[in-house]
């Protein structure tokens, strides 16, 4: 088949939900994302105006002032990672964003991947979780071959919490390790230096292709206040590791620029120069085209109630150019829907979990639960996924999912194996895949699905994401299984006894609930973003064409020859 079969998909909103459903589940997920939204400001904001203003009096840009002037005018900024170390106190401190701003961003046409201390934070000092939050978007940058902007305003890592951030495999010293990986593979690296650059603030910046360095900055092992003390010399920072130094000295920077604002326009000078974005190439003829339905009505088409169902081609409709695309083996593990759409003007393939009930093959006329694993489904997925690889089509994981079937019968059929073979291929892959969690992400399902444990290049949340290996009240089930009979009721008789075991269960459920908050995930880095199920378009679209914008590093075929085709063929000779 020399064509990709896409067909129309979706319905208008007014005949999926009536007007009431759609307002009432939209005013319900408004006020989750509000929560969210508000918390948002507060870490983009870091340690407050006061902050800011100091920077600014020094002369200076905050990291996001740079950052909105380093970016492409009306480009947006997509940030990964905003809610690391949320709520967390060092002491009688905060660290918003963990420090850091880590963002996808389109500059001079390409999209690149910009790591910026937030200088109003303890002067861009980096907290428990900074080194893996950058090394996190080092890697996101490895894995697209994105180039990675570095806006270093460092003064190393912040001492009292030194402990949890230093030594471990994943340490600040790993940001080196990145650095040099990055490196050897061909990733571009530029580095601009704008002020407090210590220890390994000052080592960041050294493996990039080009350093620039402001009149304000310095690159030091040790500041001024260090080498008074261990040696007795009375010498500023700006003497010891200035511009005068390392752009005229040492070598270790290239260029010195008198103020932030001319060292961002060349960087952007720089990005300039790179190869331009592959993405026209990949796209041929096709534009990018806005679904026929909006992307907007998915926050009023998913019941804030995970329990509730709700058709996934529906959502698939809203994520599609024109809303149109091909379902691949529809007759086979109904329970998933898997197929190929454009995002963006874009071939992406699309595996999703479809809710409500579906037919049960093994027994004729009866119905079973979507929203978990079956044989046939765990293998359909599997096969769709290998052939994404092969054919070099970035992938995108849409989760709403219970987990593997359970019972004598799903173990008699070896869903172990079936399940093996889909982590096997998950982790193998090595075309670019995206994972969201729309709802539920529970137990070996949330693994098997491409869950961040199966390093998908970025994990998105939604605000009615709910992350966890079982449900709050199975747990309590399971955690008081000896005192309940068979239909889940307390045994005892004794009201005291009865009363503990009410409460147990009641304490159980709620912690499991509150540890299911996808703030709680975004806190600890268990997922890499939180973003209103409305942007989830936009955000494709910015993944899906970092996924094309280099030409060269992975096999992308063109459409006549994919292995989707013969999969597609060979099924239908079954018939």
């Amino acid at each position: 088949m020399a064509h990709v079969p896409l067909e129309p998909i979706g319905t208008p909103r007014e005949q999926v939900v009536d007007d009431r459903t759609f307002q009432t589940q939209r005013e319900k997920l408004r006020d989750l994302e509000a929560r969210i939204e508000s918390l948002r400001d507060e870490a983009r904001a870091g340690w407050g105006e006061k902050y800011a203003e100091r920077v600014r009096a020094k002369g200076k840009l905050t990291a996001r002032d740079r950052i909105d002037l380093l970016k492409d005018s009306g480009s947006e900024i997509f940030e990964v990672g905003t809610f690391v170390n949320q709520g967390q106190t060092f002491g009688k401190l905060t660290s918003p964003a963990a420090g850091v701003v880590t963002a996808f961003t389109r500059i001079e046409g390409r999209w690149c991947m910009v790591i910026a201390n937030d200088n109003t934070v303890a002067s861009g000092a980096w907290w428990p979780k900074t080194p893996e939050k950058i090394q996190r978007a080092q890697q996101m940058a490895r894995r697209l071959r994105l180039p990675a902007i570095y806006l270093v305003d460092c003064s190393g890592l912040y001492l009292p919490e030194q402990s949890k951030s230093f030594s471990g495999a994943t340490g600040a010293g790993h940001i080196f390790k990145m650095n040099s990986l990055l490196s050897a593979e061909g990733v571009p690296q530029i580095a601009g230096v704008f002020g407090d650059c210590i220890a390994g603030g000052g080592y960041m910046p050294i493996i990039s292709d080009r350093v620039y360095m402001t009149e304000q900055a310095y690159m030091v092992i040790a500041g001024a206040a260090l080498i008074k003390g261990a040696k007795s010399q009375k010498i500023t920072s700006l003497d010891i590791g200035g511009p005068e130094v390392h752009v005229h000295q040492s070598g270790c920077a290239d260029v010195r620029v008198p103020d932030d604002e001319t060292l961002l326009h060349c960087i952007r000078r720089e990005v300039a120069r790179l190869p331009s974005s592959a993405a026209a190439y990949y796209r041929g003829d096709a534009g990018a085209v806005e679904p026929l339905f909006p992307p907007r009505e998915l926050a009023g088409l998913l019941p804030t109630d995970h329990r509730e169902a709700y058709d996934a081609h529906e959502v698939l409709a809203r994520l599609c150019d024109q809303s149109l695309f091909w379902e691949v083996l529809p007759d086979v593990g109904r329970e998933m829907i898997c197929g190929v759409g454009r995002v963006g003007g874009l071939w992406t393939g699309f595996v999703i979990n479809r809710q409500g009930l579906v037919a049960d093959p093994e027994r004729p006329g009866g119905l079973r639960p979507a929203g978990s694993l079956y044989k046939a489904g765990i293998a359909k997925i599997s096969a769709f996924s290998r052939a994404c690889d092969a054919d070099g089509v970035p992938l995108v994981w849409l989760q709403d999912i219970s987990g593997f079937d359970i019972g004598a019968e799903a173990e008699a059929q070896g869903l172990l194996a079936y399940g093996s073979s889909l982590i096997y291929t998950n982790s193998t892959n090595t075309t670019p895949m995206f994972t969201v969690l729309l709802r539920k992400a529970s137990g070996a399902g949330y693994y098997a699905m491409a869950g961040l444990p199966y390093d998908p290049v970025v994990q998105l949340s939604t605000a009615l994401s709910r992350l966890s290996v079982m449900e709050g009240r199975t747990l309590a089930i399971a955690t008081y299984n000896t005192k309940l009979d068979d239909d889940f009721q307390i045994v005892t008789t004794d009201p005291e006894e009865r009363a503990a075991i009410e409460a147990g269960m009641r304490e159980v459920e709620a912690r499991i609930e509150k540890d299911m908050d996808p703030l709680v995930a975004a806190r600890q880095m268990d997922t890499d973003e939180i973003v209103p199920l409305g942007a989830l378009r936009a955000w494709l679209e910015c993944l899906v064409e970092s996924s094309y914008q280099t030409i060269g590093h992975r096999r992308i075929k063109n459409s006549r020859i994919w292995s989707l085709h013969d999969l597609q063929v060979l099924v239908e000779g079954l018939r």
